[in-house]
This record gives structure tokens, sequence and C-alpha cells, in this order.
């Protein structure tokens, strides 16, 4: 494959020209022959697989990628042909691509996985996966095509954070309990029982996850619900 270029988008665009190489036939790497059945029944099928899939020339160039991958450029497979792999993928480590470019020179036929990363034509956003290279097609003929699976990672958001509000009366039970105060203290200072004040407690415990009351107030401070900066401690 080639090495050196920049991450790239789809929608730059690189129209074939007629009469160069990849204009023979895309899968002439394979040796299969244009219009022939073998031919168009691999091109149905790979149509309809849901993976990114591409198939390209030992040096990167695509020769024909299914609807799945261009998808990731938010555009249609013959967008993509003629670009180069690494115009569309970014590698995370070159080493892992210089590996890939000496096993094609010595005519290694293993599976070569590489990380990438690229920006989707879709929402702009930034994606992370794996590209699995495999050598294919005729084993007498070098260097060989290359067929390259992508595998997306799950780039999803975080789940939210836990609720972080409370209310006034539990911000001054956190503080007293934050002080040292006992149960019977905090309850007695803020008018409460100290069945209420453990019922508070234990509603705040549940809802943040923690056991113990050590726990309960340091989570408070890691919250912001109690004040950094302040001895006695008091709500933020």
């Amino acid at each position: 494959m080639r090495d050196g270029a920049d991450g790239g988008t789809a929608d730059e665009g690189a129209p074939t020209v007629p009469g160069t190489p990849a204009a023979r036939g895309p899968l002439d790497g394979f040796g299969l022959q244009p219009d022939s059945a073998w031919h168009n029944y691999f091109l149905i099928l790979l149509d309809r697989i849901p993976t990114p899939i591409a198939v390209c020339r030992a040096d990167g160039e695509v020769l024909v990628a299914n609807p799945a991958m261009a998808a990731q450029w938010g555009t249609v497979p013959g967008q993509l042909r003629g670009r180069n792999l690494l115009d569309l993928f970014r590698p995370r480590a070159r080493a892992q691509l210089h590996r890939l470019t000496e096993a094609l020179r010595l005519g290694h036929r293993s599976r070569y996985p590489v990380e990438v990363r690229w920006r989707s034509g879709g929402d702009g956003g930034e994606r992370e996966g794996e590209l699995t290279i495999d050598p294919v097609g005729d084993p007498a003929k070098r260097p060989p095509a290359l067929l390259a699976l992508l595998r997306v990672r799950d780039t999803a958001p975080p789940p939210p954070a836990p609720p972080t509000t409370v209310s006034p009366v539990e911000a001054r039970i956190l503080a007293l309990a934050a002080g040292g105060a006992t149960t019977s203290a905090i309850g007695g200072a803020l008018g409460l029982t100290v069945d209420g004040v453990n019922y508070h407690l234990t509603r705040l415990a549940r809802r943040w996850r923690v056991q113990g009351r050590t726990a309960l107030v340091a989570r408070a401070y890691v919250l912001g619900v109690l004040s950094p900066d302040s001895w006695p401690p008091a709500p933020a």
C-alpha cells in the first residue's frame, strides 16, 4: 500500500479516467472477467453484505467498494473507485502499515489488521475502527489484490452521569454528615426524626450508587453538592 498520504474525505472526488488501468474492470485482480457470471455474482453479493468492504490494488487504490463502505463517507460506491485507502483512512500506527507493505513485497498471504481513524461524511464525526487487509486473488499473480474489511468501533457517547440535583434538606443533611454529626444530631438540627434522616441518606446512596456515609459524603464533594472551600462543611 502507498504510504505517506494525509487523511481525506470521499467527497473530494476522483473520477476514473477512461483508458487507465482501473477502467479494465474492477475485479481483474481476482481473475474474474468483466460481465462474466461469477463477476456479476460477486458484485451482487458485495452489495448485500452489511460489513464495509473494499477491493483494492496492492498500492491501496480502490477498485470496488460496497454501499456499506461508501456510507462511511455519506457517498455512493462509485465515488470511492480510484481513491486510495490512505486518502480515506488515517492509520493510528504507521508500523502496522509498514509491516503490511513488507509482507506484500515478500509475497506473504496473511491477514493484517490496521487500526484506523476517519471523519464520517454523514455527521462529520470522528470514527475509529480496524481495517483487516487480506491479500486475495490468483496466488501466481504478484502483487495480489487486497480485500479490506472495516470493523467500526462503537463511538456512542457515554451514559449520562447520575443526577446531581439535591433538595435543600438533602444538601444540609450531607453538610452536617460531612462535619461528623450523628444521625440524631442531624435530625435535631433540621427538625427531622432519625428515621427521616436515614430515609434521605438511603435515597441519596441509591441514587448515587454508593454504600456507607463516608462514600456518600465523598460523592457529594465530587459532584459539587458540597463546597470544597468551606469549614464547617456547607452546601455549594
